[in-house]
């Protein structure tokens, strides 16, 4: 495989990632939570919490298949799953909605009475909740050798960049864009996750039933 296709794929694997970690969906959330705080004490928290996204997602990276292995679990069987989950999560985005599987109600109201609001629950799970970590270990066992791992893992780290300056700026983003601008780009992101989704199911059930593609 030339050097262009792979660099391609891990590509299309990190705008699957920045996708489903959706920072301009996750605005208002961040805004609510952030009333009250002076600028500068929202800038740490953007900053640490862009910092724990990047720290799960390649823990994810480098110890998913360990971590599947060790429960038994196939990636195939880990496909399906995933790829339901995505699909779940990307449902909820066509309706400009967080999915349950993202943040619920009860971290929303726990979090409001929380100081250091960084790592929980806004890195895990609002941004790296369950179906980035699980996308991120599917993705994951597609690169192939150590080199594409680290190349994978320092674009990880360049997402949690942009997550970092879309929440520094998310005031003026937020006020630019509107809800309506928001809604949007969350619908887009949305629909790139449903059809990833549906792939990662289709890849899985072939890989556990050969049968089907004859």
């Amino acid at each position: 495989m030339t050097l262009f296709p792979v660099w391609a794929e891990q590509v299309k694997y990190l705008i699957g990632i920045f996708a489903i970690l959706n920072p301009l969906g996750a605005i208002p959330i961040y805004l609510s939570l952030m009333a009250d705080r002076r600028p500068d004490e929202m800038h740490r928290i953007a900053l640490k919490a862009a910092v724990a996204v990047a720290v799960i997602l390649t823990l994810s990276v480098w110890v998913g298949d360990a971590l599947l292995s060790f429960f038994g679990i196939g990636i195939p069987a880990f496909r399906i799953a995933g790829g339901l989950l995505v699909l779940i999560i990307a449902i909820a985005m066509f309706g400009a909605r967080t999915s349950p599987a993202q943040h619920t109600d009860a971290e929303q109201a726990e979090a409001e009475a929380k100081n250091d609001i960084a790592v929980v629950p806004l890195a895990i799970p609002l941004l790296a909740g369950p179906g980035a970590i699980s996308l991120t270990i599917v993705d994951a066992h597609q690169v192939a050798s150590l080199a594409d791992q680290i190349v994978f893992s320092l674009g990880i780290a360049g997402v949690a960049a942009i997550v970092w300056v879309v929440l520094r700026l998310a005031e003026p983003i937020g006020t630019r864009l509107g809800t309506g601008g928001l809604n949007i780009a969350t619908r887009v992101m949305g629909l790139i996750l449903a059809a990833m989704a549906v792939q990662f199911m289709a890849d899985g059930m072939l890989e556990l039933f050969p049968g089907l593609s004859h």
